[in-house]
């Protein structure tokens, strides 16, 4: 009897699309998840990149904790394990080798990710200053309009996303964080033509 691979079967994790725990067959642990290696530089980038991927394949849960490991006499043991080998194989394998050599004695994905949070997702005044600094210094040279405006758009995320831990996520009455962010996006077009 064969098998439909879009039937779910919640007794089954192997069968379960939904599950975390769900191995489709083309997966591997030599797949990249993201397409450049992590060399140190461009972290939130990368992270960004890794979660989506980690998204879409359902298994964010992996490193996020949500997705727990069982008890050694639990069934589906064996699999989680499994999958949280092929997860830690995953972001190993998006890294350049002089940093994954560091982080090869890792216990679990989840250890590995916490690793590379601690190590990596610094907000700091020398990492601001520089985003800040290539900002104000970028020129269109020999960039065409586009290049230009891509490479000023980057940066301009990246600094949103290394500021993500400083913006505000009350709901006002006031609308200042509206106008915080509306003054942002003003600023924005003068400094590009500038």
């Amino acid at each position: 009897m064969a098998i439909d691979e879009n039937t779910t079967d919640s007794t089954n994790p192997a069968l379960d699309l939904t599950n975390p725990l769900y191995m489709h067959p083309s997966e591997s642990a030599g797949s990249m998840l993201v397409p450049g290696l992590f060399d140190g530089s461009g972290y939130t980038s990368w992270r960004r990149g890794v979660l989506r991927a980690l998204s879409v394949k359902n298994k964010v849960g992996f490193i996020n904790g949500k997705c727990r490991k069982p008890d050694p006499q639990d069934p589906s043991y064996d699999q989680w394990e499994r999958y949280d080998d092929m997860i830690t194989s995953w972001i190993l394998n998006s890294i350049s080798k002089d940093l994954a050599g560091s982080l090869q004695y890792v216990n679990d994905a989840q250890e590995l990710w916490k690793e590379l949070e601690d190590i990596y997702d610094q907000t700091n005044g020398a990492k601001l200053y520089q985003l800040q600094r290539e900002i104000n210094d970028l020129s269109q040279g020999t960039l065409d309009i586009n290049g230009y405006y891509t490479k000023m758009k980057k940066l301009w995320e990246e600094l949103i996303t290394l500021n993500a831990h400083a913006q505000c996520k009350c709901n006002c009455t006031c609308d200042g964080k509206g106008n915080m962010q509306k003054a942002e996006q003003d600023r924005r077009p003068i400094q590009f033509l500038m």
